[in-house]
């Protein structure tokens, strides 16, 4: 049943024209791609200068803080199949106008991550070959790097997820080399508690943990070409936190038994210092190669999932219609993908790392509350469109949860976020109503030409 008012019948036309090639293994890959980011081969680092040898605290309540965020996420993507992820739960869920403020709000929150991570990998790039370091080289090389990564997935889903797990497998590899490697030299009086750390200092290193465990809404994006997405949206959420956090866990442990008290010193490169310290400059290369190839995945990832959000808006009648196109061999909404590559492109040549990402943090917290209250709506209307929904046990006990701890997470965000977020959406509210009326004016003057 589908006791929905927000279903039209333009989204009858997606089902059968894009391709559902993604599967269990696929999604997994691409949530452990999209997670698993640059941010790992520094954060233990500053974990452990907030709660030493106590680090993996952190990232134990991160988990747990995810957990309840990701279950929402699964119950909401098992019921609802059509691409666009988080965005189309939630306007299924409230309807047009809200549904398109967590379309800007995702599109927004990946566009500057998406450019500011390329940035961040011409940058690394810059320190091997330093004619990347002008404006002209490191322009050529973006546009490059986003011209391959479209025309890739462009050519269809499939090959886009193929990209993504071979690129998913190669960032993993340095990280279980040093785990494998490194867990012979751990010196295990490094991994002694002095002291128990207060609930405030795990709470404060959680926050920092965080990002580190976000991600999971660009994987879904693709939600539309997912298999049986009631099952393997579920499966691959949970499979791949599983993964995350014990890889995470493991990754802290061998460099706090590795480097000690001094791990905190190591901020730039804390794993790089890890692994020299068993590979010698091997390690060193390894680990830094990995964090470059990490950031590559990252974008590439994002360029698989995003451009979906953004077609869905074209599809549903938000944005230009030309966005929500098919295309008819490849059967990829190639026009939104080569959109979105080219804006993030733009954005990556011409900002820095950090310019432009004051909006991520709250507009991430703010969709994933939105989503949290959407897969509560989807449940007490059961909505359905894929086959028997995954139930989330305990009923609303876990998206009440998921939504105390996103507001908590949104009471240490600063002013300026949250005036930046709120004229954002003050300015997408008052698009959203032009382009109503003028759609409405449109109709009633095609209505009255005889």
């Amino acid at each position: 049943s589908l006791k929905s008012e927000v279903w039209r019948p333009i989204r009858k036309t997606e089902l059968p024209q894009l391709h559902r090639a993604i599967g269990l293994r696929q999604l997994t890959a691409g949530i452990i791609n999209a997670t698993i980011g640059a941010g790992i081969f520094v954060l233990p680092a500053a974990v452990a200068a907030g709660l030493g040898p106590a680090a993996p605290l952190a990232y134990l309540a991160c988990a747990a803080l995810m957990a309840l965020i990701v279950l929402c996420f699964a119950a909401a993507g098992s019921r609802v199949s059509l691409t666009g992820g988080l965005y189309v739960y939630i306007e299924v869920a409230f309807g047009p106008l809200i549904g398109f403020l967590a379309g800007v709000l995702y599109w927004l929150m990946a566009a500057f991550a998406a450019a500011s991570v390329a940035s961040a990998l011409a940058g690394s790039l810059g320190v091997t070959w330093a004619g990347l370091n002008s404006a002209i080289p490191r322009g050529v090389v973006l546009v490059a790097l986003f011209a391959v990564l479209a025309a890739v997935n462009v050519r269809g889903v499939t090959a886009g997820t193929r990209l993504v797990e071979v690129l998913t497998a190669a960032k993993l590899l340095p990280l279980v080399v040093l785990v494998v490697s490194g867990a012979w030299f751990v010196r295990l009086e490094y991994l002694q508690w002095s002291s128990l750390p207060s609930p405030s200092a795990v709470g404060a290193s959680s926050l920092v943990l965080y990002y580190a465990f976000a991600g999971v809404e660009v994987a879904l994006a693709p939600s539309g070409e997912i298999r049986d997405p009631a099952r393997t949206v579920p499966r691959a959420v949970l499979l791949a936190l599983a993964i995350t956090t014990t890889l995470y866990l493991l990754v802290q442990g061998v460099a706090q038994g590795l480097l000690g008290p001094s791990l905190s010193t190591y901020a730039a490169a804390p794993l790089a210092e890890a692994a020299s310290r068993v590979l010698g400059p091997v390690g060193r290369v390894l680990v830094l190669s990995g964090a470059a190839v990490s950031m590559f995945g990252y974008v590439s990832g994002d360029l698989l999932g995003s451009p979906r959000a953004l077609y869905a808006l074209g599809r549903d009648g938000l944005l230009p219609a030309a966005l929500g196109r098919i295309h008819p061999r490849f059967h990829t909404p190639h026009i939104a993908i080569i959109t979105y590559a080219v804006l993030v492109a733009a954005l990556a040549i011409s900002s820095s790392f950090t310019t432009l990402a004051v909006l991520s943090n709250v507009a991430a917290l703010t969709l994933y509350l939105l989503c949290v209250a959407a897969s509560y709506e989807l449940a007490r209307r059961d909505v359905r469109m894929a086959g028997a929904p995954f139930a989330l046990p305990g009923g609303p006990t876990i998206p009440v949860m998921a939504a105390v701890v996103i507001l908590w997470l949104l009471s240490q965000a600063t002013f300026r976020e949250f005036a930046v977020e709120a004229t954002v959406l003050a300015a997408a509210t008052l698009f959203y109503l032009a382009r109503r009326r003028t759609q409405q004016d449109a109709g009633r003057h095609e209505a009255a030409v005889p």
